[in-house]
């Protein structure tokens, strides 16, 4: 079957973020930059992703001597649509191995984001032999070109990825990794993708009740060493490998969030951390992230340390005093 290519080239484009940043009495210091957040550690990759979903693999990498599927394969060979119990229907190889797209990643233009150790730990898929079996659409299939000049296969604009961890058909260990990385559908969209949540919203908790969650459907937490007035962080460098950061998110893109916190009209606002990185606060409270909740539903954050908490809808912990 012949396949059908669309080129893309590698111009980057950046986008501004607008930000309150005096409402909250925020600790003063110099901008260090803009930093892409969550996407920190090597690859993006924040540990194992335990089990996976619907697999029985144990998500490790391969022992030495042990032959890894996902790095070892060069080409793509024919695509096909595979079921997994939890996720539904996602993109595979010829080998069956599961696809992934990266949010950090752009579709339009078409433009990779993972390269150096990311590339290691996410081997990007080739372009060149790729070809659509039953269930996918020939016409979405497409290439770009890599920052080192190799052409990555891309599913309606996404570059596609295999997980080096994934070391056999079927297993779907990369999912939900670091609250970045998520297996392709058919269609170049999220496996069993959100059903369209807005940037924050909430949604009830059967032991924590109502609380905070992000686009993916990961829950939101917040630190208890972090102050409200003046609003400051004491989670930096390496505490945000397992803790990133909730990026801004417009107020009109969110759901059952108390905008208007302890003072009116000023508890939504934007973060400007001593890091150059901007954070979402609620109430003038940062939230955040835990890498160790891999998929939607996960509370394995809530507790961590005595000191990290999810949160409810008007920025309060849940099980503990502020």
């Amino acid at each position: 079957m012949k396949t059908s290519w669309r080129s893309a080239s590698l111009v980057a484009s950046a986008a501004a973020v607008l930000a309150l940043t005096t409402a909250c009495g925020q600790e003063s210091a110099p901008s260090t930059g803009s930093q892409n957040v969550g996407a920190t550690a090597a690859a993006g990759d924040y540990g194992s992703a335990g089990a996976g979903l619907g697999n029985t693999g144990s998500g490790a990498s391969p022992q030495a001597g042990q032959s890894n599927p996902a790095t070892q394969t060069s080409t793509a060979g024919e695509l096909s649509v595979s079921t997994n119990a939890e996720l539904g229907e996602v993109l595979t190889d010829s080998a069956g191995l599961t696809l992934y797209r990266f949010d950090e990643d752009t579709a339009e233009p078409p433009k990779s984001n993972c390269d150096g150790d990311c590339a290691t730990a996410w081997p990007p898929v080739p372009a060149d032999d790729a070809s659509a079996g039953e269930g996918v659409d020939e016409a979405l299939l497409g290439e770009v070109t890599r920052a080192d000049g190799t052409k990555q296969l891309t599913i309606d604009g996404w570059p596609a990825y295999r997980y080096a961890k994934d070391t056999k058909a079927g297993d779907v260990t990369g999912q939900g990794v670091g609250g970045k990385w998520y297996a392709l559908a058919a269609d170049g969209k999220k496996a069993k993708q959100a059903a369209d949540l807005p940037g924050l919203s909430t949604r009830k908790d059967p032991k924590l009740g109502e609380i905070v969650i992000d686009k993916n459907g990961h829950t939101v937490y917040r630190f208890m060493k972090d102050t409200q007035w003046p609003m400051s962080t004491a989670c930096t460098g390496d505490c945000l490998e397992k803790w990133p950061v909730v990026a801004p998110v417009d107020e009109k893109d969110t759901k059952g969030i108390d905008l208007q916190g302890s003072t009116p009209n000023r508890g939504y606002v934007v973060f400007d951390r001593p890091d150059g990185i901007k954070q979402q606060s609620i109430d003038c409270v940062p939230i955040y992230t835990f890498a160790g909740d891999k998929k939607p539903g996960d509370t394995n954050g809530q507790g961590v340390g005595g000191t990290w908490f999810a949160v409810r809808p008007d920025g309060k912990p849940v099980g503990a005093s502020e």
